[in-house]
């Protein structure tokens, strides 16, 4: 398999692990509480790496700049999924993403891209953000998505410019993981207080896995950027859609309606135009 292949294909695995991950977010009662336990759980993972992986000296800046992303990310996150159904609030924030970076990392970061990426990135990108076309969205859940979205797109750029930087992938990896658990899921299980100790007493094995589940998704992410270009993969992410529209209708239990049907199918052909292209 090609350096781009397998990047494609730990993107595709890091889709499917994202969507369970931000499922079990959603369906947690407290979501601030779900969301300090699953990064207090990924750091707790990652910690013993830190002392055998060499440190990622060039790219603490970017791990610094990538951890403030990833606070306003996660708090937004949890105000979208508080306002919206999943598949109303993730799409527009996943929808939004790939085209923003793309963006970026082309015109700051001199990225190539070919006519078939740049097709293939517009097709995913459309896809995801039908799935929430006919549903009834307040401003709110709106605004909380887009600036999610936007998020995505920043920490993305940041952490692939970083995991490049890196010695290795695996200490960028690790030390992410660790700072973003530490220090935000320290701040979020501070801020909900009493309400995070009763959650992580009846949620801590669905917090553990998601934690887990989240070190996978990310940190194969991670890893493909270190291997291949960023708009053709962080596009080809977005499949996670794909997967998240099965977990909402039959764990979830929202309804399939006809733009998630054509949404699936747009979704569908970026990802094949995508694929062929690398």
């Amino acid at each position: 398999m090609t350096g781009q292949g397998l990047a494609s294909a730990m993107v595709l695995v890091s889709g499917a692990a994202h969507a369970i991950v931000n499922a079990t977010l959603k369906s947690g009662a407290d979501k601030m509480s779900s969301r300090a336990l699953i990064d207090g759980a990924s750091g707790l993972m990652v910690l013993p790496l830190v002392f055998v992986l060499p440190l990622p000296q060039p790219a603490w800046g970017w791990l610094a700049v990538s951890g403030a992303i990833h606070f306003v990310y996660l708090f937004s996150l949890i105000r979208a999924f508080e306002a919206a159904d999943m598949m109303v609030a993730y799409p527009l924030m996943r929808g939004a993403a790939p085209g923003l970076a793309s963006i970026i990392v082309v015109s700051l970061f001199g990225e190539p891209i070919t006519l078939a990426i740049a097709a293939g990135v517009a097709c995913v990108c459309v896809g995801v953000t039908i799935a929430a076309f006919g549903r009834h969205l307040s401003r709110p859940a709106l605004a909380w998505s887009l600036l999610t979205g936007a998020c995505i797109a920043l920490y993305t750029v940041a952490d692939a410019q970083g995991v490049r930087a890196a010695p290795t992938a695996p200490s960028y990896i690790a030390w992410s993981f660790l700072i973003d658990g530490a220090v935000i899921g320290g701040l979020f299980a501070s801020w909900r207080g009493r309400t995070f100790v009763l959650t992580a007493r009846t949620q801590w094995r669905a917090g553990i896995v998601a934690g887990a589940l989240s070190i996978v998704s990310y940190g194969l992410a991670l890893w493909a950027f270190r291997l291949g270009d960023i708009p053709r993969l962080a596009a080809l992410r977005e499949t996670s859609i794909l997967f998240g529209v099965v977990i909402a209708v039959v764990f979830l239990k929202e309804k399939v309606t006809a733009a998630r049907l054509a949404s699936a199918g747009v979704i569908g052909l970026g990802a094949m135009v995508l694929l062929a292209s690398g």
